[in-house]
This record gives C-alpha cells, sequence and structure tokens, in this order.
C-alpha cells in the first residue's frame, strides 16, 4: 500500500458561467447561478458538459493503466461465455446466453423431454442444445445504436409468438413488437412510446400495455389486439392521480388481470377476468389514504381466492385471505401482523405459496401451506446471505427456483424441492482465476446513532490481509442508500474482487429510510426524519474510526440516485470523515427537483420527500439538507467524482453538474463524468459496464491510496 494520492491542481478545472435565477417559495428567495444548465438543447450546456469530460479525462489519466487492469480483472473473472439455468414455461425451457466479446444477451429455449420433464438440462458453453431455438440476438437488434436496453421480454403461452420492447436513446421510453417464431416473421404489430412491462394475455390474441404521461409518469394502461391498428386500441384504465404510478400483470393462474396503482403509502387494484379483456374491472379494496396493499390468486378447496397483504393496522403488514368473487367480503387473517417481521410478499402457486419477510435484518423465504397457514422457512447456512426467488412461470410446479448469494458466495441458482425441503444445486456463477469463498471474510457489526439508535453495517474483506478487522486501520469502501424502504442485500459482486484483493475492505451502511429493519427503519428515515438517513451514515463512518477498522484518510464513500443525495450531504455534514465521495446519478439538487411538479417522478416524490411546493415546512426541512443548497464555503471537502448520464430520466444530469460547479466555486477538487448517450443505469453493454466501473474503482483506489504506479 501506498499513502493516499495528493489531488492534483484543479486550477484549470472548466468554470460555469454565474446566471443568477431568483426562485422563491414561502418568503424564501434563493438565487440559483447554475440552473441554466438545465436547458439540454443549449449548445453551451452541451460544451460544459464535454468540457467537463475533456477535464475529467485530463486529471484522471494518470489512471488509464490501472482502469486496463482493474478491466481486465473483471473480464479474466467472468465466464464470457455462459448459460443461465434453464426455466420451464409450456413445453419448453427457457434460458440466456452470452458470448465472448458480445455486449448483449442472447435468448434462447429448447424442448422439454417430456411433460413429465422437471429437471432442467445442463447446458455447457460451446456445448451444442438439442433442439435449440434462439429467440432473441439482442446483439443484432442493437446494431447501429450506441445503447440497447429491454423492457420487455414474453413469449405466448403456446409457444408461438414473442413479444419485446426496445429503447434504443436511454430514455426508457421502448417501441413495442411481436415476433412468429412459427415462421421467424415479425408481424405487423409495433407500438411506440411505450413503458416497460407489457404482456401478452393468455390466449396470446392482445398486448396490455402503458404509457406515460409529460412527467414521465405511467397513467394508461392499453389493450391491442395483435392485427388490428394501434389507433384503434382500447384504454383499459386511467390514472388521473399524478401520485400514483400504474402498472398491470396476469395472475400466474392466467386467471387474471391484476391492474396495480400505487404511490409510496398508498396502493389500489382492480381485477379484470383474463378471458373478458374488454369487460369492466372491478376493485379489489377501494383505495385508503396511507394504506398499501398487493393481491395474488390461488385456489383453495375450489374457490378462488385472493390472498392480500396490507399494512391498514399493521405496520409491518399482515395476510389476509378473501374470495376472489367478493373481494371487498369478509377477511380472514391467515399471517398475523408481528412487529419486527415485515412481510414483504407472497407469490402463489396451485398447490402452495411462497412468502417473503424481512426479520432481524436479513431477508427470509418460506412455503406458505393454504390448509393450515403454516410457514416452513427455507434455511441456508451463512449469517449473512441475500435469497429470493425467480424463474418460476408454471402454475403447478413441484419445485421452485431460487436465488441465492453473500458476498462471499457467487450467484447461486438452487430448485426447492417443496415436499422434501431438499436444495437441488443448478448453478453456481462460475469466478474464473481461482476464487475461492474461504479467503475471504463476512462480519456485521453495530454503529451506535446519535439518538441511540443501533444502526447495522456488513463488511466483507479478504482474510490475507487479516483475519479479524481493527487491529490496525485498513482502506475502506463505505456503501450507502437509505430511501424508498429499499435493502442493500449481501450480495457478491465479481468487480468488487478488485478492490478486495488490493487490502480495502468493503462495507454497507445500512441506514434508516432503508427496510432492513423493517418498516419503522423507513419511516424514521424518511420524510421529515429524512435527516437521519444521512446522520447514521455519518455515525456508521465514525463507529468504523472508533473501531480502528479505517481512519478518515483511509475512508471513501458511494451511493447511486437517492444514495447520491445521501453522498451530497454527508460531504456537507462531516467532510473531514472521508478521503473521497463517489456519487451515481446523483440526486443532490432535490429541493429545486421536487419543487417542480412538470418534472419527471416529482409529485409521487412527495409521498417520500414531502412537498416543499405547498407546505412551507417541508421546505424549510429539505432546505436545511439538500446538498447542492448546502455546499460549504468553510469545508474542507474530500475529493468527489459525480457520475451522470445526460438522458437520464429519473435524475436529470444537471442535478450533478450544477452540484459540482457549485462545489467548485467553493474550493472543492470536483470531477463530473457524463455519459451523453446512456440512462439512469448508466452505459448498455457488459463491456461498456465493466469499463465504467473499471473507471470509478480506479478512482476509488486512487482516493484510498492503493492504486499502483
Amino acid at each position: 500500500m501506498t499513502e493516499p494520492r495528493a489531488a492534483a491542481p484543479a486550477s484549470s478545472a472548466p468554470v460555469a458561467d454565474r446566471r443568477p435565477v431568483a426562485r422563491t417559495h414561502h418568503g424564501d428567495t434563493f438565487d440559483d447561478p447554475y440552473e441554466w444548465l438545465r436547458a439540454k438543447d443549449d449548445p453551451q450546456v452541451i460544451s460544459q458538459l464535454e468540457a467537463e469530460n475533456a477535464y475529467t479525462d485530463a486529471r484522471t489519466a494518470h489512471l488509464q493503466p490501472l482502469r486496463e487492469r482493474v478491466f481486465d480483472e473483471i473480464k479474466s473473472r467472468t465466464q464470457e461465455t455462459d448459460l443461465s439455468v434453464p426455466s420451464r414455461r409450456g413445453d419448453w425451457w427457457y434460458y440466456g446466453r452470452t458470448v465472448e466479446g458480445k455486449q448483449y444477451g442472447i435468448q434462447c429455449r429448447a424442448p422439454l423431454a417430456s411433460p413429465d420433464d422437471w429437471t432442467p438440462p445442463e447446458l455447457s458453453a460451446g456445448v451444442d442444445v438439442p433442439g435449440e431455438q434462439v429467440l432473441l440476438d439482442a446483439n443484432v437488434e442493437a446494431e447501429g445504436h450506441e445503447f440497447f436496453s429491454l423492457g420487455t421480454f414474453e413469449v405466448s403461452n403456446d409457444g408461438n409468438l414473442m413479444l419485446y420492447g426496445v429503447d434504443v436513446a436511454g430514455d426508457e421510453r421502448y417501441t413495442l413488437r411481436v415476433r412468429d417464431l412459427r415462421t421467424g416473421e415479425a408481424l405487423t404489430d409495433e407500438i411506440p412510446d411505450t413503458f416497460a412491462g407489457a404482456s401478452l394475455s393468455p390466449d396470446g390474441r392482445f398486448v396490455v400495455y402503458s404509457t406515460v404521461d409529460e412527467a414521465w409518469r405511467p397513467d394508461t394502461l392499453w389493450l391491442h389486439e395483435l392485427g388490428t391498428p394501434v389507433a384503434d386500441d382500447t384504454k383499459l384504465f386511467h390514472e388521473p392521480d399524478e401520485r400514483f404510478w400504474l402498472g398491470a400483470g396476469f395472475t400466474r393462474s392466467d386467471r387474471y388481470l391484476m391492474i396495480g396503482m400505487g404511490s409510496s403509502v398508498t396502493s389500489e387494484e382492480w381485477i379484470l377476468d383474463a378471458d373478458d379483456l374488454r369487460g369492466e374491472p372491478r376493485v379489489v379494496w377501494p383505495r385508503e389514504e396511507g394504506v398499501e396493499y398487493d393481491s395474488d390468486h390461488a385456489v383453495v378447496d375450489g374457490e378462488d381466492v385472493l390472498y392480500i397483504l396490507h399494512n391498514k393496522d399493521a405496520l409491518d403488514f399482515e395476510l389476509v385471505r378473501v374470495a376472489a368473487s367478493d373481494p371487498q367480503g369478509t377477511r380472514e387473517v391467515v399471517v398475523a401482523h408481528t412487529p419486527g417481521r415485515r412481510l414483504l410478499g407472497l407469490s402463489t402457486f396451485r398447490d402452495f405459496g411462497v412468502i417473503g419477510y424481512r426479520r432481524e435484518g436479513l431477508a427470509r423465504l418460506g412455503i406458505f401451506d393454504y390448509a393450515t397457514n403454516g410457514i416452513d422457512e427455507i434455511s441456508f447456512d451463512e449469517p449473512l446471505y441475500a435469497a429470493g426467488t425467480g424463474g418460476n412461470p408454471e402454475w403447478a410446479p413441484p419445485m421452485i427456483r431460487l436465488g441465492y448469494a453473500s458476498f462471499v458466495t457467487p450467484g447461486t441458482v438452487y430448485d426447492y424441492v417443496v415436499a422434501t425441503g431438499e436444495k437441488l444445486l443448478r448453478k453456481r456463477e462460475p469466478v474464473l482465476g481461482g476464487y475461492e469463498p474461504a479467503d475471504y471474510a463476512q462480519q456485521r457489526v453495530w454503529a451506535m446513532a446519535g439518538d441511540g439508535t443501533q444502526v447495522p453495517i456488513s463488511l466483507v474483506w479478504k482474510r490475507s490481509f487479516g483475519d479479524t478487522l481493527g487491529e490496525t486501520a485498513r482502506p475502506l469502501h463505505l456503501y450507502g442508500y437509505g430511501s424508498y424502504e429499499h435493502s442493500i442485500e449481501p450480495g457478491f459482486s465479481v468487480a468488487r474482487l478488485s478492490e478486495l484483493d488490493r487490502g480495502v475492505v468493503f462495507a454497507v451502511a445500512h441506514v434508516r429510510g432503508g427496510g432492513e429493519m423493517g418498516r419503522r427503519w423507513y419511516e424514521d428515515g424518511k420524510m421529515l426524519h429524512k435527516r437521519n438517513t444521512f446522520t447514521d451514515f455519518v455515525d456508521c463512518a465514525r463507529h468504523l474510526v472508533d473501531a480502528g477498522i479505517t481512519s478518515p484518510d483511509r475512508m471513501a464513500a458511494e451511493g447511486r440516485s437517492a444514495g447520491g443525495l445521501l453522498m451530497g450531504a454527508i460531504a456537507n455534514l462531516a467532510p473531514e470523515l472521508f478521503a473521497g465521495v463517489l456519487a451515481g446519478v446523483p440526486f443532490v439538487d432535490a429541493l429545486t427537483s421536487i419543487l417542480d411538479p412538470s418534472l419527471p417522478l416529482t409529485v409521487i416524490e412527495w409521498d417520500e420527500w414531502g412537498d416543499p411546493l405547498h407546505d412551507p415546512e417541508v421546505y424549510a426541512y429539505m432546505k436545511s439538507y439538500t446538498p447542492y443548497e448546502n455546499v460549504r464555503e468553510d469545508a474542507a471537502y474530500p475529493r468527489i467524482l459525480a457520475v451522470t448520464s445526460l438522458n437520464d430520466t429519473r435524475v436529470l444530469y444537471v442535478e450533478p453538474a450544477k452540484w459540482v460547479a457549485r462545489l467548485r466555486e467553493a474550493g472543492a477538487d470536483a470531477l463530473l463524468k457524463c455519459e451523453m448517450v446512456a440512462g439512469h443505469r448508466g452505459v448498455s453493454g457488459r463491456y461498456n459496464a465493466w469499463r465504467e466501473r473499471a473507471f470509478e474503482l480506479a478512482w476509488l483506489l486512487d482516493v484510498l491510496g492503493v492504486a499502483e504506479d
């Protein structure tokens, strides 16, 4: 290891023009000097972003050899030509391929050996699969485009039609197309400007899709009959409330179309018979402010029922059962509310359900018995892990597909035999180059927040640098998010090995605002409690320093999107605690955005952050923490790298652009990297994504003083 590298002089940094624009709300006026950067089509704005990119390239040019080494490490550890574990649907096994040298995946299928075949074929790279059909080669579809993303991919129940939606700009607006898999020919049906997640009806006659309003909110659900003009499509449902997003999907049983509307705190569902899609949908439970619920169909004792997970008078949710014919009728409680056990959802199959819940900071899975209402929890050996279900399209399987990983165990696929409890290992993600899980350790520690709350911190490191932590200060990469009840799970990362193998400790601060410790954990980190998210992260960082695990000159922080807001806030609150801060697509100009209801997502976000446009208390509270408005002239900021995308519709590029300009004005060493053809999740294509991550990791390693010369 070397000493942390001093930052290069910032004298040649681009200087954005100051063009103050007054913004007045609730008697408070803020003169915003960089709001002009919002004009995306202004050539001066593009020139400013290009100048920022050129400056960042120049300032990080010395890291090019390290970037290449990290990229090569990611590439060399990844089995580039690989296949996923096949999932059974109808008469076919469906799976994906990746091929060395190709950016995107290839969707394939192969026929079942027999109707009783529930054992997926073992696929090997370079070995032909009998009867294989290539359904969609995204590399072919992406030709001629700098960006490519699939928002929908679905095959009809009879296996004859394929529905897919593509985005070639990064703005998450998809064009739907349909292909006849018997002939390979495209149908004339083409639907532009849709949202992700369209569906084919069980009989293959219709496409159900949604479109967005001017604020990029999916607000209208449509029914398209194949072979008819798009102009004749039927409007199935419209959601006028700007706080609510709309979506729809068919139940696994193919019995119903479920139409769901949701804000951050309220939801409502409508049900429509799948064999009468032009009929009238009926509400499951009428909308009630502050009540969230989600339902799924099952057949119990020959009766169609809905299992409904809800939080009415049940903070951590309870599960009830109602008759599908009368969903507002008698509610039978089948899994009672238990404080501290956050019920997450029930996936229903013909003979059983799979219930997900959180307890003691970890996500759990259990088999739910329709007859007894009992839960048989599925056990795993490691103390820290992430597990979930996926690839289970069939209605009546004898086993369910599970995904599993931990900080040290690569992604693993099991089939869980419900009758016996046996876990059948189908695949573990290969990590090339001799990776041994036993060479790495993971641990959870707890930090004391200022109000006495215990905040969990997950850590992973390589044992060769020390079997235990705290004996000497180590370089440490601290990650955080803390919003929307989203939990950061202890999952595996090939790219992270490039840090761990250089002696870096990776840590996750599971701060309030996330969902790790139940619904109360989320409630205590939102709205007028949002500052808990930021102070929790600072307290976690201080705990790691006080415990001797790291030191401020050896610690870098990272967060993305709402986690980028966290990064901006902690840089203002405790700049002395960090050597560097990496903010990905960061929500750092939060107050400006949340004040403008015409922007994408704003109105629905009022349930998360509060409504500063109409509530002076919320306005004052948000202004007290939003990073852009609280940049400090007296602070010695750590080195800062902000990464954004020009076409991001979720967090607009202008937020980090303004923030970096303001930081630099205050004397901070801040860099901006703006992808000019990308979206919220960055560039498309796996090699491009690896290079982007290599760029970020090289910068982090340089900050931490472990970058090679």
